[in-house]
């Protein structure tokens, strides 16, 4: 059984930072693209970033330049680094994994979420 779980969120200040982490778990083949998205209350959800197993990104406008992904193929870990936080950023924010396990056929799992509120 596949598993991703969120850690790190949490409430801070305006210009303040978190770092988010996602752990896949379970009979694990290959990892390919890990990404982060986010929602907040009465919006759609949005792609925050996205990494590819050969550490390739990509990032909405909205966070361009203040938050950074990351990941650990061998920890099957992926990382959020989140700078020059605003109100704005506030949300619940989700990770996805696309994993394949021994029969190389992939799915998208995706994490329960967890809180980040930027508050003065």
């Amino acid at each position: 059984q596949m598993q991703v779980v969120e850690f790190g969120g949490g409430s801070v200040q305006p210009g303040g930072s978190l770092r988010l982490s996602c752990a896949a778990s379970g009979s694990i083949f290959t990892i390919y693209d890990m990404g982060w998205s986010r929602q907040a209350p009465g919006k759609q959800r949005e792609l925050v970033a996205i990494i590819g197993r050969d550490g390739r990104t990509n990032y909405a406008d909205s966070v361009q330049g203040r938050f950074t992904i990351s990941r650990d193929n061998a920890a099957n870990t992926v990382y959020l680094q989140m700078n020059r936080l605003k109100s704005e950023d506030t949300a619940v924010y989700l990770c996805n994994a696309f994993i394949s396990d021994y029969t190389q056929v992939v799915h998208e799992y995706w994490g329960q979420g967890t809180q980040v509120t930027v508050s003065s």
